[in-house]
């Protein structure tokens, strides 16, 4: 069956961690076009001020506090957007918790409730979503990582969950389409993203965290998350650097184990002592925030607006060369103290973005 998705203006849009982060960046955009939104996260008062910023700006928003690890809180989700606008036509899953630290010296209980929520919050939310949207048509778009298709050091767990995510949503896809239902299933997988996710790491080393480079801005995920509600794409890699990676691990996969095992530890520590070491775990953490601390340069992505814009797609091989050049020629390290912060102080509810 020919899937065809109404225009952002005419849409319900369910979004799960969207009190800061990617989630937050993908509301305000979503309203912004005229979308109506379900806000989904666990921190009560940041869904509040989000919900009335998107309000008093004319927009239409309600939240539900939610921890998308429990099924029942999920179809509460589901259940508000049906009262409050008689259903949905794109489920967002965002939500998403990470852990910093070695295999062996994470605890099982920190691992579980990792998975709880980035990957049985997507299997619950695709698949309360995807009920419902078999009817109607629509659009699932889950929030994978560049790690669904590499594996680094200290986060071993969380690129584990995102390959887990990566598998369920290619077999989600495969069982709609078996069943011509009129879904789209989008896996996005960005590169490092400025978000506060380092921030709400939990730490099990005793140095500050911080990403990777190539970093790009939340607004370049909310896009591609974006277009994929209204246009059905199988996956979208956002940055240069994802696409990259990817590329590299699949025909090069011995050189790509080499740079990690040898850059990739150094590269995710700054040269300061860890200070919130529980992040926001178990609990929410701060919410209202965009942007992260990151202190090194954050870009913008011409590989990836090429590839979700036929007129631009002969940039794609330039971009993506240019990425590599930076990631492997750079000698720059965020944790040598030499970088300068580029963020703005932070002004609530949302901070700005880097100059």
């Amino acid at each position: 069956m020919k899937i065809s998705l109404k225009p952002l203006k005419q849409q319900v849009i369910v979004i799960t961690g969207a009190s800061s982060g990617i989630g937050l960046a993908t509301a305000l955009a979503a309203a912004k076009k005229g979308a109506k939104l379900v806000l989904a996260a666990r921190n009560r008062e940041a869904l509040a001020d989000i919900e009335e910023h998107i309000k008093s700006n004319g927009g239409q928003a309600i939240y539900v506090v939610a921890d998308v690890g429990h099924r029942e809180d999920v179809i509460r989700i589901a259940d508000a957007a049906i009262q409050q606008f008689g259903g949905f036509d794109t489920w967002v899953n965002d939500a998403g918790v990470s852990i910093y630290g070695r295999l062996e010296d994470v605890s099982d209980e920190d691992n579980r409730r990792l998975f709880d929520t980035n990957f049985w919050g997507v299997v619950y939310g695709s698949l309360v979503a995807a009920d419902h949207l078999k009817r109607r048509g629509g659009a699932i778009i889950n929030l994978g990582s560049e790690l669904s298709d590499v594996a680094i050091p200290l986060q071993g767990m969380y690129a584990a969950s995102k390959h887990a995510v990566k598998g369920f949503t290619d077999s989600l896809r495969m069982e709609l389409g078996e069943d011509k239902a009129p879904v789209s299933v989008t896996l996005i997988k960005p590169a490092g993203i400025n978000t506060p996710y380092p921030e709400h790491a939990k730490n099990y080393t005793d140095r500050e965290l911080t990403l990777p480079p190539p970093v790009y801005e939340p607004e370049e995920v909310a896009n591609a998350i974006l277009h994929a509600a209204a246009h059905p794409e199988r996956d979208i890699y956002v940055g240069g650097g994802s696409k990259m990676m990817s590329s590299m691990n699949k025909y090069a996969p011995g050189l790509v184990d080499w740079v990690n095992e040898n850059l990739m530890t150094e590269q995710q520590l700054k040269d300061k002592p860890a200070r919130n070491r529980e992040g926001a775990l178990h609990h929410h953490g701060e919410g209202g925030r965009i942007y992260g601390n990151y202190e090194g340069h954050t870009m913008k992505s011409a590989y990836t607006r090429a590839s979700i814009n036929p007129v631009l797609t002969g940039t794609i091989l330039a971009a993506a060369g240019a990425t590599a050049l930076a990631y492997f020629g750079s000698k720059r390290k965020t944790q040598n103290g030499k970088q300068h912060a580029n963020m703005a102080p932070v002004a609530k509810p949302y901070n700005t973005p880097p100059q």
